[in-house]
């Protein structure tokens, strides 16, 4: 058989991609794979661990926010019951005012005593005629005067010592410090140093805001005439070490 004839009995020159192929895979498999192998396979790992990353952030996020719902809800909680305590007083006082307002007041002034008129007896005798008197005698009528007049001045002197009804409201106040590292014992201290005539200090309590801020809960009593809640929030604020704001969580008349 000559040369040519035993090459072209050979089929190794066109199957030279798949003999390429499989020598590649040998040397792989004797000195591991390819920097380009390695990179792939490094950066399929990466992938997982970026995607579990973005995956705890994400939780991280969304404890943070049913941590900060809880604290709203249990605030929301605490000044819904004070705010039925406050209307529970409300209702006892407006009760206490009907109560006064339905008795009867004593009358003003008593009808005048009747002057006495004497019975006309029937008789056939003039001379009795002439004792009978039909309009009573002059002394009846001041003494009636005198009785009236006494009544009178009475129910005068009665009235002027009847205390006269003064506007109040019951005001609930939320005092906000600075951040968690406020003392809030100072802070309300400062603030019931606040005193002026018609302003009388209640309850107090700490209400939690979120991280670790609490603000201060404070109720108080004023008379209308001669305390509002401008003149409250200019006073208290002036305390600008510890207290960041004061807002008006609940008004109610008394």
């Amino acid at each position: 058989m000559s040369g040519l004839q035993c090459l072209a009995s050979e089929n190794i020159w066109f199957d030279k991609q798949r003999y390429d192929e499989a020598e590649k895979r040998f040397y792989e498999g004797v000195n591991g794979p390819s920097t380009q192998v390695k990179t792939a396979l490094q950066q399929a790992k990466g992938r997982p661990q970026k995607r579990q990353h973005r995956n705890s952030s994400s939780h991280a996020g969304d404890q943070e926010l049913v941590s900060r719902m809880k604290s709203l809800e249990l605030e929301n909680q605490t000044l819904y019951k004070v705010v039925e305590t406050m209307r529970a007083a409300l209702q006892k006082l407006e009760t206490r005012v009907a109560v006064l307002e339905k008795t009867p007041a004593t009358a003003a002034v008593p009808c005048a005593k009747a002057a006495p008129v004497k019975q006309v007896e029937n008789g056939d005798d003039d001379d009795d005629d002439d004792d009978i008197d039909l309009f009573g005698s002059d002394d009846d009528d001041e003494e009636a005067a005198r009785i009236k007049q006494e009544r009178v001045d009475a129910y005068a002197a009665k009235k002027s010592k009847k205390p006269t009804l003064i506007a109040k409201s019951s005001i609930l106040l939320d005092v906000k410090p600075w951040d968690d590292e406020t003392d809030m014992a100072q802070l309300e201290q400062c603030v019931r140093s606040v005193q002026m005539d018609g302003l009388l200090w209640g309850a107090s309590k700490l209400v939690p805001v979120g991280y670790g801020i609490k603000k201060l809960q404070i109720n108080c009593v004023v008379e209308d005439d001669k305390v509002g809640t401008d003149i409250l929030e200019e006073e208290i604020t002036k305390f600008e070490d510890f207290v960041q704001s004061v807002d008006v969580a609940a008004f109610n008349k008394i």
